[in-house]
Order: C-alpha cells, then sequence, then structure tokens
C-alpha cells in the first residue's frame, strides 16, 4: 500500500516539495504519494489531525505553522526544541514526532553542496526569527563560531541568551557600532528582507577573504545576494539546496533511506 505523505502550509501552490519527494521516491524505490495541503490560518491542527485519522505517515510544515507544529508535536527532537519550531512531523500511533531539519540541511549544503567547511568558521547570522533559529544549533555543533545580529538589538540579545541557556556561546554583531566592526568567512541572511527587496544594514568591509555569503531565500536575486557580489563575497549562493537538503533529511526520518540530492537540486536548478 502506498504511504501517503504531505506538506501543510499557506499559501501553497508554490511548493516544490511534492516534485522534490516524488523524485527521492522515485530515485530510492519508495512507495509514497505526496501532495501538498493549503491549511486554513485558524486550522492547522484540525488539518494534521485529519491526516492523520485519514492514514497519513507525516507531512512536512512551511510558513506559517511551524510553531504550532511544535506545540502539537508529543515528541520533540532536540532540534525542535532548539529552534521552538517543526517543520516535520512522524506519526506513528497517538506519537507525533516534532524535527526540525531546517538547520542540518542548511549545513549540508554549504558543506556538501558549496565545499565550505564550517568548522571554527567565523559566522554571522541575521535574523531571529524561526529560520535563525532553526539555523543556529547544527551551526554550532558543526564547530564554527557564531555571531549574531538583527534589526532589533533585544531580539538578538534573547536569541544570545537562550543559546546560552543551552551552553553555546555566541558574540552580537551591532553594526554601525565602529568597535564591533568584524569580518565573517559566512554571513547567511536568514530575515524574509528578499521578499520586499530590502538590505540588512551591513557594512561593505564584511566579507574575509574567500567568504561565503548564503541567503535562505530562493528563487530571486535578493538585495542581498547583490551587494555580496559587489562587495567579492567569493561564493554565492541562494537557498534552494537548503530547500532540497532538508527535505532529504525528513525523507531520511520517515523512510530510513537516504537520497541523492545532486540530481535532484541540478534538474531543480534547470528548472528555474
Amino acid at each position: 500500500m502506498t504511504d501517503k505523505y504531505a506538506v501543510i502550509g499557506n499559501p501553497i501552490a508554490h511548493s516544490k516539495s511534492p516534485l522534490i519527494h516524488k523524485m527521492f521516491a522515485e530515485q530510492t524505490g519508495q512507495d509514497i504519494g505526496y501532495e501538498a495541503i493549503e491549511a486554513p490560518l485558524d486550522g492547522f491542527a484540525a488539518t494534521v489531525e485529519r491526516l492523520r485519522k485519514e492514514g497519513h505517515k507525516g507531512c512536512n510544515v512551511t510558513v506559517p505553522f511551524k510553531f504550532e507544529a511544535f506545540k502539537i508535536a508529543t515528541q520533540p527532537t532536540e532540534r525542535a526544541q532548539v529552534a521552538q519550531a517543526v517543520n516535520t512531523l512522524k506519526f506513528d500511533g497517538d506519537t507525533i514526532l516534532g524535527d526540525n531539519t531546517d538547520g542540518a540541511g542548511l549545513v549540508r549544503d554549504i558543506e556538501h553542496n558549496l565545499g565550505v567547511q564550517l568548522r571554527h568558521k567565523r559566522v554571522l547570522l541575521i535574523g531571529a526569527g524561526g529560520a535563525a533559529y532553526g539555523a543556529a544549533l547544527p551551526i554550532l555543533q558543526i564547530g564554527a563560531r557564531l555571531a549574531l545580529m538583527n534589526r532589533t538589538r533585544e531580539k538578538a540579545d534573547q536569541f544570545a541568551i537562550y543559546l546560552g541557556k543551552l551552553g553555546h556561546v555566541v558574540d552580537i554583531y551591532d553594526f554601525p557600532n565602529e568597535a564591533d566592526r568584524k569580518q565573517f568567512d559566512l554571513i547567511i541572511n536568514a530575515t524574509s528582507s528578499g521578499l520586499s527587496d530590502e538590505m540588512p544594514p551591513l557594512p561593505t568591509d564584511i566579507f574575509a577573504q574567500g567568504a561565503l555569503a548564503y541567503d535562505m531565500m530562493y528563487g530571486r536575486e535578493t538585495p542581498f545576494l547583490k551587494f555580496a557580489r559587489k562587495q567579492g563575497a567569493a561564493v554565492v549562493a541562494d537557498g534552494l539546496g537548503m530547500l532540497v537538503e532538508q527535505a532529504a533529511e525528513a525523507f531520511f526520518i520517515w523512510r530510513g533511506v537516504r537520497p541523492d540530492t545532486a540530481p535532484v537540486l541540478a534538474r531543480l536548478r534547470e528548472a528555474a
């Protein structure tokens, strides 16, 4: 019998997840069905319950329901607990496993696909929302030195305190304070600034030699990526690889099989 999965969001019509998981299933010989479901903004929990009753084995969760998904997970992983957000649910009887594969997908894309090793690297993470929280733990676990930056300093401070309680030491980058000027090997834009064509407030000399600029957004040349190219970042990347890699991590959680992401990412790049 075909096992059923889905991705839940609002809106959801643009999602590439059904195509990605279809390619994963074909590649690995897994018999699954996967659909995109738009849940009402006030109906996420009810949608999940309906899917469970219909026999679905799990689902991916995207904007704006990741925080709600964390709340309904009866068995959250460490990654989910740190992020306080869930993008992958696995159903097993009365148990709802909740995981966050975003950070793992980000790290794998950077290290495996882009060939940039993160251990001991100076990393600046811009943002203090769900995307940033999801990315922080895997970046720290790989051995990078992490600094945080956010338009609202208070939120950056709260983020740093939160990570400190988990035993991790991070810095706050408070541009335009001259005393805080540093250069970074990797700068990650985890904000939605690209949606409104806004540019995070960064100085022109922030990229170290050989630096990587990474925007979690994909499908467009954001102001951040344009800025990085102009300022001489050695590698500039969008978040499409992260999308594919986090999906592969979810597929592994569900099926116990890890797909080869390279041909899937190449096909999506060709179609873009």
